[in-house]
């Protein structure tokens, strides 16, 4: 009787411990399945609020921003004809202006016009007071540093021009020791200053905010010449009856393109498709003709 007792007992503390070892494994696998769903479930709203994130970054974009407000604001400088200027009734009208209205039809807004003067154009556009500029701006690779460009929209030829009875310039090298007058802030002046001056020797520049103001300086002789493009210069001579002309052949050519913020893709995207379109349905070729009076150049 004494011996049973004792196998007994044995038995029965290892019974307990291996129950009390299998309920604690139990224990432990019930915890990783709450831990693991406590987890996951936390996991699982940072995954939905990235996803939210992305999407509102994607449905954010400049282009939607312009679609949802119906409006795209446009800088120009609305002196300089015939690209851009306030007609008789007081609306900007232009060559600029008529591509300006026309690509906003095509993305389905309206266009807001935002006249200024050219230097302050690209810090407005910079500072999101603007959403495009379409002013004559020349494509450079110094601007693109700063800005992002549609493709050409124009191409022009810059000639140097002088008083009508002013026989001693020519040519750039002429400029030395003279005063040449430039717009503030335009690739004309840059390239005065980079290009020709270093080449020709010091002549003094000085800087006009706006085209009709420098022509008034140059027929009134208060500068000895300016460079500029043809079209810009026909309807402020004729309407003001400047003695001025056009001298030698063109200095250089320049293509100016849309201007808009960088890192706005789908915005620059839009603006290329609607100028390609304008393009190839004859669209372009209706402006170009109606404020130059011929057939744009081929590209």
């Amino acid at each position: 009787m004494l011996n049973k007792k004792k196998t007994r007992k044995p038995m029965f503390l290892t019974l307990s411990v291996l129950l009390l070892v299998v309920l604690a494994l139990a224990g432990c696998g019930s915890n990783n399945k709450s831990n693991n769903a406590q987890s996951a479930a936390s996991e699982a709203p940072a995954s939905a609020s990235a996803d939210s994130s992305a999407n509102s970054s994607s449905d954010d974009n400049l282009l939607n921003q312009i679609k949802t407000a119906g409006v795209m604001k446009v800088g120009l400088m609305g002196t300089y004809a015939p690209y851009n200027f306030l007609n008789d009734n007081k609306e900007i009208d232009g060559f600029d202006a008529d591509i300006a209205k026309e690509v906003a039809k095509r993305i389905g807004v309206k266009v807001e016009f935002a006249p200024q003067e050219f230097s302050g154009l690209i810090p407005s556009l910079q500072a999101g007071k603007i959403d495009a500029i379409i002013s004559q701006v020349t494509i450079t690779d110094e601007r693109k540093q700063q800005i992002d460009f549609s493709q050409p929209y124009i191409t022009n030829q810059v000639k140097i021009i002088v008083k009508e009875d002013n026989n001693s310039i020519t040519k750039l090298e002429d400029f030395k020791g003279k005063n040449i007058g430039v717009g503030l802030g335009t690739n004309d002046e840059s390239y005065l200053r980079n290009e020709v001056l270093p080449k020709v020797g010091k002549f003094n520049i000085k800087t006009y905010d706006d085209v009709i103001t420098s022509l008034q300086d140059l027929n009134a002789g208060r500068i000895d010449a300016t460079i500029n493009n043809l079209y810009a210069l026909k309807p402020i001579v004729d309407k003001n009856g400047f003695k001025i002309k056009a001298v030698g052949d063109a200095i250089k050519s320049d293509q100016a393109g849309i201007a808009v913020r960088k890192d706005n893709p789908e915005f620059l995207a839009a603006l290329d498709q609607a100028l390609t379109d304008m393009k190839a349905d004859g669209t372009y070729n209706t402006i170009f003709k109606k404020w130059f009076g011929e057939e744009p150049p081929a590209e």
